[in-house]
């Protein structure tokens, strides 16, 4: 996939003011300080489509791009740690959840776990939490060029055997640099093929 345009449509906490759900939407989601900002940049080619910061739990709303005027890119606040107290903890998970459960167009929701690490319990809660809602998710290892790769192989390696004791199959998954633009066009490809698959069609089928 090329991407010829990418801009900022809105921000705000409520899905009844999230744009139309008449095209392919797809959310990116992770722990406090993941990368999350600098892959959406990455994908992008655009340096400072999503904010950038050091500090945890920056992003707070959920931030709607358009990409190409006929896809939806989504950053979501992050889940686990984030300087920031219980009450407004919750108050993210909610308006999280709702968006997860209830959004029509959400074609894939691209988890990023932070590839340094073996198998990490919030990642794995929050997988698992998508799982049984039915939500289709797929994993993105952002960071690969900060560790060797067998250190890599040995991180994804310990997630698969971890999930695959209560899983049928791993989900699909992406190794990803945003330094390096690891698995941009693996992901690219991935979002072209689902903009084209029967559920993206019936989106944008519909009349609102």
């Amino acid at each position: 996939m090329i991407i010829k345009t990418s801009k900022f449509v809105v921000s705000n906490t409520e899905i009844k003011k999230c744009p139309s759900p008449t095209i392919p939407e797809y959310a990116f989601i992770g722990r406090s300080n993941v990368g999350k900002s600098s892959l959406i940049n990455m994908l992008t080619k655009r340096k400072n489509l999503a904010k950038i910061s050091g500090q945890p739990g920056k992003t707070r709303l959920i931030n709607h791009f358009i990409v190409n005027d006929n896809w939806y890119l989504v950053d979501l606040p992050g889940y686990g740690y984030a300087k920031i107290s219980k009450t407004q903890r919750n108050i993210w998970h909610g308006f999280i959840k709702e968006y997860l459960t209830k959004r029509e167009n959400l074609i894939c929701t691209f988890v990023l776990i932070d590839a340094r690490h073996k198998a990490q319990k919030n990642d794995l809660d929050f997988m698992m939490e998508m799982a049984l809602k039915s939500i289709p998710f797929a994993i993105v290892f952002t960071k690969s060029d900060k560790i060797s790769k067998g250190q890599l192989a040995a991180n994804i390696l310990d997630y698969k055997k971890t999930m695959l004791k209560e899983w049928e199959v791993f989900p699909v998954y992406f190794e990803t640099s945003a330094v390096k633009s690891k698995g941009r066009e693996e992901i690219l490809d991935y979002i072209e093929k689902l903009n084209f698959s029967p559920v993206a069609e019936k989106i944008k089928a519909r009349v609102y």
